[in-house]
């Protein structure tokens, strides 16, 4: 588009994270607008998963991670071996979900981003409903290579957007802080401006 940038047509199918299972089709366009701004993404979906079974599954989280007496921390998540305890897995999806929004804004038509790993992650307890995390995480760019360091801090309540405050820190980059706005439940994010955690 003439002034604005380059806009592409994408189809695609999603994947559930746990089981591998197919989670529905999109249709989506994405505008690379020709300022450094982030990408400007229209998506539809139409998901094959049960949405009921969806939200049990979120309140299952929910309840594992709110009902904790101690915080749950962690390191190197997964491992060297690429393994993820069992205790840890639900702070590594939070982790997924709470990165890949760092990683759709990050991401440039030449450069794009995978979680590598969580390098830390620390839960806070709250005196309301909302449970929150205090992660550092990996990601890989690519095609530099580089490995960016990003603290995220995570908050969210079944029902309601995945809160996202974060910067990142890079050899050849200061420190950034994300915004934005989705709705959703543990799969949707809400973002807010500032990294003061």
């Amino acid at each position: 588009i003439p002034g604005s940038g380059h806009k592409y047509y994408l189809q695609f199918t999603t994947q559930d994270y746990k089981s591998g299972e197919n989670a529905g089709s999109c249709l989506a366009t994405v505008l690379y607008p020709e300022t450094k701004s982030a990408p400007v993404v229209n998506i539809k979906c139409v998901p094959t998963e049960d949405q009921k079974q969806i939200q049990e599954e979120d309140n299952r989280l929910y309840q594992k991670l709110r009902h904790q007496t101690k915080p749950i921390t962690g390191n190197h998540i997964p491992d060297s071996y690429g393994n993820i305890e069992p205790a840890l897995e639900p702070v590594w999806a939070l982790g997924v979900a709470g990165s890949s929004y760092i990683m759709w804004e990050k991401s440039t038509e030449n450069v794009g981003y995978f979680m590598a790993q969580v390098k830390s992650v620390k839960q806070w307890i709250r005196k309301d409903n909302f449970i929150e995390f205090d992660y550092t995480v990996l990601l890989h760019e690519i095609p530099t290579q580089e490995i960016i360091s990003c603290h995220m801090r995570l908050t969210w309540l079944p029902g309601h957007p995945l809160k996202v405050k974060y910067f990142c820190a890079s050899e050849n980059q200061g420190l950034e802080d994300g915004s934005g706005m989705e709705s959703g439940s543990a799969a949707g994010i809400s973002h807010e401006r500032g990294a003061n955690f």
